[in-house]
């Protein structure tokens, strides 16, 4: 059976007096601080060496960057590699997130590489796919997402694969307020969980976490951690505010 996860995507918000604030907030929070599921915060990297220290006694609670270089090392000005994640205790990298995707031109060759320096470095990848609303509109969003598992996962062996966790975002639902339905997240993840066992087996397909992450928050979280193939959610704005984020954790709980 699949890990449920509740990840926190801050993105890049906030400075370091911000995320000293929210870090105390979140584990003053019971709900969060007695959570029996698996809690992902995933900050700037300028910060995830402060949060590896403060959460370091929490054994649910894992940090996580928000991307790693496709190199390993030298004249690669600005870059941060997966060894270097995983130096400070990192122990999660967030891969193929849409924004990257779109904004900073990542392509699927780019990522598959990323993903293996991550498995290479001890760390776990979070790696994201989803379609845009042209392409759900032109009805090619299963073969986008296809696509996206073929390149960027699917060379893993069964064992590599399984340090991996999926999270589905529909690009046309993230940062809009716009949540697939149920049933269109349902339908996703169950397509997802599907082509995961007819590349390797039923039994990888199903320890797998798929988390969903278009606009999931404290008031869609119980719906969407209902639904029989979605095992948690990779949250944005909502994750922003410690309360907010407690409730969609204590929506994983349930």
């Amino acid at each position: 059976m699949a890990h449920k996860i509740a990840a926190a995507n801050w993105k890049m918000n906030g400075d370091l007096n911000f995320v000293k604030q929210l870090t105390q907030e979140l584990l003053a929070n019971q709900t969060i601080i007695n959570s029996n599921q698996s809690l992902l915060l995933a900050s700037p990297f300028l910060y995830l060496h402060e949060l590896v220290e403060a959460t370091k006694n929490y054994k649910q609670i894992n940090i996580a960057a928000q991307n790693c270089a496709q190199y390993t090392s030298g004249a690669y000005t600005g870059e941060v590699s997966a060894d270097m994640l995983a130096s400070i205790g990192v122990t999660h990298v967030i891969i193929g997130h849409s924004e990257r995707r779109a904004l900073f031109g990542e392509t699927d060759a780019q990522l598959a590489i990323k993903v293996l320096l991550a498995i290479q470095n001890k760390l776990k990848p979070v790696f994201c796919i989803g379609e845009t609303l042209a392409q759900r509109e032109a009805n090619k969003h299963f073969n986008i997402i296809e696509d996206q598992l073929w390149h960027g996962l699917f060379q893993l062996s069964e064992a590599d694969f399984s340090q991996c966790i999926v999270a589905y975002e529909p690009v046309w639902a993230i940062g809009t307020g716009v949540t697939a339905t149920p049933e269109q997240a349902q339908e996703m993840h169950a397509y997802i969980r599907g082509l995961i066992a007819e590349k390797y087996n039923d039994d990888v397909a199903q320890a797998t976490s798929i988390l969903y992450g278009g606009s999931c928050n404290e008031k869609n979280a119980a719906t969407l951690f209902s639904l029989p193939d979605v095992d948690g959610g990779l949250v944005g704005g909502a994750s922003l505010k410690a309360e907010s984020f407690a409730q969609i954790v204590a929506a994983l709980n349930k």
